[in-house]
């Protein structure tokens, strides 16, 4: 008779379980080896490219000169800091305005349809003209008709030029958030006897925001960005000051640094978009599992 019976399985207790793997530093490392001797090549090949130009001298002179960074470097950090607060200001109306935006579109009332209109309106119109080009019909047109009881500055009209152009798009993506909600949550919500409102307060919105918050991250840095727009109508933010250093002294290595100063402030942004993502993809395949 053979002792692999269900009361002997019983007896003897679970398998052990299997034994444990040690952590293969080769099989981490290697990739991240050939990724590197890679990007070494590649970037190693393109350098080498450019510095034996003919007229490499004459670029690096213009371009990257060190004593010429150094001396712009301060006036174009005081306008970067001019694009932070700008970008900051403008991130928080425009994350208030467009979800305002998209609550009122998906409100499905018979007589919230007037609002849903105008809101699918507006969002067509900022969404089809560049924003480059609503800056400067703000930032100029408006200061100019000097109407009482309104700023005249170039830099709050060019500021809302982007508020309302941005959240044009951040608006549809607050909506496909809300629209990705299972209309189940609505249907249990309103069988609690929960209004329109409380409805999308409570089982709606907490949701959906948590859904888009990969997507926003996105709009975040691109809209960092986008900020130096807003020194084709004067502003002296950092790419104004570069402009302002390569007009005195006819060299370029000023926009270096203010490029320079970007780059710092939207890679780590980027970098936790695509954590954000990540962390996002990995939490909707253990739902799914």
């Amino acid at each position: 008779m053979s002792d692999d019976t269900p009361d002997h399985r019983a007896r003897r207790g679970p398998p052990p379980p299997p034994p444990r793997r040690g952590f293969d530093w080769r099989a981490a490392a290697l990739p991240s080896a050939i990724s590197a001797i890679s990007i070494l090549i590649v970037f190693g090949a393109l350098g080498l490219a450019i510095t034996s130009a003919e007229q490499w001298p004459r670029i690096r002179l213009q371009f990257f000169n060190l004593d010429a960074m150094i001396a712009a470097f301060p006036r174009v950090l005081q306008g970067f800091w001019v694009n932070i607060q700008v970008w900051l200001t403008v991130l928080a109306a425009i994350l208030a305005w467009a979800l305002a935006l998209a609550i009122l579109r998906s409100l499905r009332a018979p007589w919230f349809a007037p609002f849903r209109l105008m809101v699918v309106i507006y969002i067509d119109l900022f969404r089809g003209v560049p924003v480059l080009l609503l800056v400067l019909l703000f930032g100029f047109g408006i200061p100019a008709l000097n109407l009482p009881g309104l700023p005249n500055s170039g830099l709050f009209w060019g500021g809302v030029a982007m508020v309302l152009s941005y959240a044009a798009y951040v608006a549809e993506i607050y909506r496909s958030g809300i629209d990705a909600v299972h209309e189940g949550q609505r249907a249990a919500a309103r069988s609690l006897g929960l209004t329109e409102w409380q409805t999308l307060r409570y089982a709606i919105l907490p949701q959906a925001l948590r859904n888009v918050v990969p997507a926003l991250m996105n709009i975040v840095v691109a809209l960092q960005k986008d900020v130096a727009l807003l020194s084709v109508i004067g502003v002296r933010d950092a790419v104004r000051e570069a402009q302002i250093y390569t007009a005195t002294t006819f060299n370029y290595s000023s926009l270096i640094v203010a490029a320079g100063l970007f780059l710092l402030a939207t890679i780590p942004m980027a970098r936790l978009a695509d954590y954000l993502t990540r962390r996002d993809r990995m939490r909707r395949l253990q739902m799914a599992g």
